[in-house]
């Protein structure tokens, strides 16, 4: 029975775009809006993540939200497919809001209030990922083709800055009270629940099947043994900086490695699979789920590196103190955001008249320009031309984002819209905790080149003795870049109360000055960035060559893809 065309003939389908768009706007929002708040955070609690064996709440409270996206959304779209995408959307909003609200009443301290922090955003996170597996589907059954790019691109635009905005909104409200940074979705939240029961209606197809708890239960472990790996292959061990050659590391790798092989054998042999292998038959989508990978790649860690930048290096030399570099490093992104939001409607809306290939390649070549541009960019940078190209990198991204989109949910025959908006969301945020792994090691290993010998020499210059330098500089160049991503000193993090005490007045005011640690720092990470660049640069080109290959005749501009999508077996 097919009930999509009273959609398309009244209001419903700006509702549903408003209502689905709200929803990944509060997601995405709360994804990035700890990062900057995090100084607040601990303070609040009294934790210090900086002491040694407190790196894990630092880590999952960055990482566990994108862990728990990256696991789910598969399953929850083919739930969307099973029993109906506004309904698990609804719940979505409500789990969202009702864990929200548990995050902003938060009355511990230490150690307990670090773990209930996390485990109370990883059940967050469970309905953040119900609203981003099906709200692209849910977008593709209230609008005609020939309106879909436009929808997409409104709703990409907003999960694309969302990102960005949550670290204004995170840097303005955690110095009154870090409470507020959950407590602000509380009523959003609400809204879009209530709304959403109130107003949104099952149009998509349901495809009743038996859940595949086997295929299911492998993904998972899989995925989550992965990601755990290289989570913790940034964090030192031994004498090593990074914990590449650990144990748990490799273990975690190699076994989430060997469960996902068996994952791929299980959803080729169960009559209802979780991961529709059939869906890659699809050149379109494959393309397109390609493509969303290498561009996740390529950008998933570039607001870590742009965020350290800022606040390790370009705010303090431009007079900010470090406590205060948090919040003006989320003001400073502001044209990347600024760009994608004027990028977003307007690529979509043209790619319906055009079609999807030209724009999201030509968005991910124009990314790789971008990225070329960040490069030859000095340390000490004149703000207004990285505003520039931010802004051009906030058009091309979401040039790319919302026309692939649009391209791969038209290639999709109905009764499959959620699973494969699941399996790129999947794609897609997996690849960004995998450029965040990334990203960091690639920037350690160009600190490690000569930030050692750089910080050795500085601080003995400066009346620090032999002993106390050389530990300071055999510290991991990870805890000096969380200590400026925490909006602490690096080097009175490095020093310490002690080792500080023993330096006159006129030392430590050097030291701790602004420009010391930044100019220390700045040739060590240019190294560093560039080379994280130069991946990403690769990625981006990757990106646009996957999406080029989709076919001009099998994108969103194409008014029929039935003869792609009949070679998909509906169970």
């Amino acid at each position: 029975m097919n009930l999509a065309p009273p959609s398309r003939h009244d209001r419903y389908k700006w509702t549903a775009l408003f209502i689905v768009t709200l929803g990944m706007l509060m997601a995405t929002i709360d994804s990035s809006i700890v990062l900057i708040a995090m100084p607040a955070i601990f303070r609040g609690i009294g934790l210090d993540p900086l002491q040694p064996g407190n790196s894990f709440y630092l880590l999952w409270m960055i990482l566990g939200f994108l862990v728990v996206t990256s696991v789910l959304v598969v399953s929850l779209g083919r739930l969307g497919d099973m029993y109906g995408r506004v309904r698990i959307y609804n719940a979505g909003f409500a789990i969202f809001t009702f864990f929200s609200a548990l995050l902003s009443i938060t009355w511990m301290h230490g150690h307990a209030a670090g773990l209930w922090l996390i485990i109370m955003r990883l059940f967050q996170a469970l309905g953040a990922a119900m609203l981003m597996a099906n709200s692209s589907a849910i977008l593709t059954d209230a609008f005609p083709r020939e309106q879909r790019g436009l929808a997409m691109g409104v709703n990409q635009a907003a999960a694309f800055s969302g990102t960005f905005i949550g670290l204004i909104v995170g840097g303005l409200l955690a110095p009154f009270d870090w409470h507020l940074i959950f407590l602000v979705s509380v009523p959003v939240g609400l809204l879009g629940t209530v709304w959403g029961y109130i107003a949104l209606r099952e149009l998509g197809q349901r495809h009743r099947a038996r859940m595949d708890w086997l295929g299911n239960t492998t993904f998972a472990v899989g995925m989550v043994l992965i990601m755990v790996g290289i989570t913790y292959g940034i964090e030192p061990y031994r004498a090593h900086t990074m914990g590449w050659t650990s144990p748990l590391v490799l273990g975690c790798v190699g076994v989430g490695i060997a469960t996902m092989v068996g994952f791929a054998f299980i959803e080729r042999h169960v009559a209802e699979p979780m991961f529709r292998i059939e869906l890659f038959r699809i050149r379109p989508f494959t393309a397109g789920i390609s493509a969303s990978f290498m561009a996740a790649l390529s950008r998933g860690g570039l607001m870590f590196m742009l965020v350290i930048w800022l606040q390790g290096i370009w705010l303090p030399l431009h007079g900010y103190s470090f406590e205060r570099t948090p919040l003006w490093a989320g003001v400073a992104m502001v044209p990347l955001t600024v760009g994608m939001l004027i990028s977003g409607p307007l690529s979509g809306y043209l790619s319906d008249h055009f079609g999807a290939r030209p724009f999201a390649s030509g968005g991910m070549l124009g990314t790789a320009l971008c990225f070329v541009l960040l490069e030859t960019l000095p340390v000490n940078f004149h703000y207004w031309v990285f505003g520039v190209v931010l802004f051009f990198t906030g058009i091309s991204m979401a040039a790319f984002g919302s026309p692939n989109r649009a391209g791969v949910m038209n290639s999709l025959p109905a009764e499959h819209r959620g699973a494969g908006s699941g399996m790129n969301t999947t794609f897609q945020n997996s690849a960004q905790v995998f450029s965040i792994g990334l990203f960091f090691t690639l920037l350690i290993v160009g600190l490690s080149s000569s930030l050692s010998t750089n910080l050795y020499q500085g601080l003995i210059a400066h009346g620090v003795s032999p002993a106390l330098a050389s530990h300071a500089s055999h510290l991991p160049p990870i805890s000096t870049l969380f200590a400026a991503f925490l909006g602490v000193n690096p080097i009175q993090h490095l020093l310490g109360p002690a080792g500080l005490a023993q330096l006159s007045v006129p030392q430590q005011a050097t030291l701790l000055g602004r420009s010391f640690f930044p100019t220390l720092i700045g040739s060590s990470f240019r190294s560093g960035l560039h080379a994280a660049l130069d991946f990403a640069i690769v990625a981006s080109l990757l990106a646009a060559v996957a999406s080029w290959v989709r076919g001009a005749k099998t994108d969103g501009a194409t008014p029929n893809v039935v003869s792609v999508t009949v070679e998909v077996n509906v169970d």
